[in-house]
């Protein structure tokens, strides 16, 4: 039911929004690892990649959720739940890092959400190609994102590097399950956009 959706949504913004994770509950990947990174400079500046990082999840979450909303296709819809919970551990495993480097998340976070939602819907609302072909796409960027951060965090964050490189690995299984669906290349100009738009997003979270 429609009214059953709306429910679900705005539970899954508010939550991510909030702080209220669920996900998988997969362990915390930094957990046996020791927190070594002791220069206050580092720790800020390792505080400020990992709210990108966090920036870039309540995206996700955004955008796995707007998917699934704008899909009739229910097999496809518990593809995009089960992707959805795994970047929820995501978003709870960099509100953990930034706790312990004593950052906090982007002020920005609801603008986040909101354009993650609705490039989701829309995406969703062209077919099941273009559904799976915005996972390939998105996961492409994170995974190198998330590559260029494992080369420029501070040399001793080994901890916040347990988590990256976990996402990361995540983030290449996503895409490679959503090429094996049947996902479409999107035009030229949606990846022009999209790049774009993760600029802004990386630029506005990493200082607000």
């Amino acid at each position: 039911m429609l009214s059953d959706l709306l429910v679900a949504n705005l539970d899954n913004a508010l939550r991510t929004l909030t702080g209220q994770h669920v996900g998988s509950n997969r362990p915390y990947p930094g957990r046996a690892v020791p927190d070594t990174l002791l220069r206050p400079w580092e720790r800020q500046e390792a505080g400020r990649m990992m709210r990108v990082n966090h920036a870039g999840e309540v995206m996700a979450q955004a955008l796995y959720t707007g998917q699934a909303a704008g899909t009739s296709d229910p097999e496809l819809r518990a593809q995009l739940e089960h992707a959805r919970s795994e970047e929820e551990d995501h978003l709870r495993w960099c509100q953990t890092r930034l706790q312990e480097l004593n950052s906090r998340p982007s002020l920005l976070s609801p603008l986040w959400y909101g354009a993650g939602w609705s490039m989701g819907f829309l995406a969703a609302r062209q077919g099941r190609a273009a559904n799976l072909g915005l996972v390939v796409a998105v996961e492409n960027q994170v995974e190198e994102h998330l590559n260029g951060h494992l080369d420029t965090l501070p040399a001793d964050d080994d901890r916040s590097r347990a988590v990256v490189a976990q996402m990361r690995d995540d983030e290449v299984g996503h895409a490679e399950t959503a090429e094996s669906l049947g996902a479409g290349k999107l035009p030229m100009p949606v990846r022009m956009a999209m790049a774009a738009f993760s600029r802004v997003l990386t630029q506005g979270a990493l200082w607000i």
